[in-house]
């Protein structure tokens, strides 16, 4: 701190020249003169009291994190997305996609009908087959069985991507 104190002091000896060569040589100014090296002495004690107030005080943490923070760690995804990404995972096991994804696409489904057609999955399964199309209508009807060999394969990723897409297009 007296570092900087000797600093600024060291550098207040310009204006204080300035301001003496004023008050010496320039008759009538010598009011404004001193108002400009008040507000100068004013601007550096401000400088001074910012530089002690940021070392005495703890440093600060930005509310948003800034564009190369963001680029440089990555935040963990919702808890809800995390789900989904993992019934998708194990969607690929015939007995998890009839116990968890189905399940999860079915409600889907159902919500997007109701809300956005007024149709009910259970309700009118001709008007939703329609509308979801063959390939997504077979995944999530009710009355789907369960596979029975339980180390087959379960649902291609180009199928399930087609299944989404028919359920975007509701």
């Amino acid at each position: 701190m007296r570092a900087e104190v000797l600093r600024s002091v060291r550098s207040l000896i310009l204006p204080t020249l300035a301001l003496a060569f004023v008050l010496a040589f320039v008759r009538g100014e010598a009011a404004l003169a001193a108002r400009i090296y008040a507000l100068l002495l004013c601007g550096f004690a401000s400088v001074l009291t910012l530089k002690a107030l940021r070392r005495a005080l703890p440093p600060t943490r930005r509310l948003r994190p800034s564009a190369t923070q963001r680029a440089r760690g990555r935040r963990t995804p919702p808890e809800e997305l995390a789900r989904i990404e993992q019934e998708v995972l194990l969607g690929m096991a015939p007995s998890d996609l009839h116990r968890r994804l189905r399940l999860r696409l079915r409600e889907l489904a159902s919500e997007l009908l109701e809300a956005r057609r007024r149709i009910g999955l259970d309700d009118d399964p001709e008007a939703a087959r329609r509308i979801l199309g063959d390939e997504a209508w077979q995944l999530v009807r009710a009355d789907r069985p369960p596979s029975e060999d339980r180390f087959a394969h379960g649902i291609p990723v180009s199928e399930l991507a087609r299944v989404v897409e028919s359920l975007e297009r509701i």
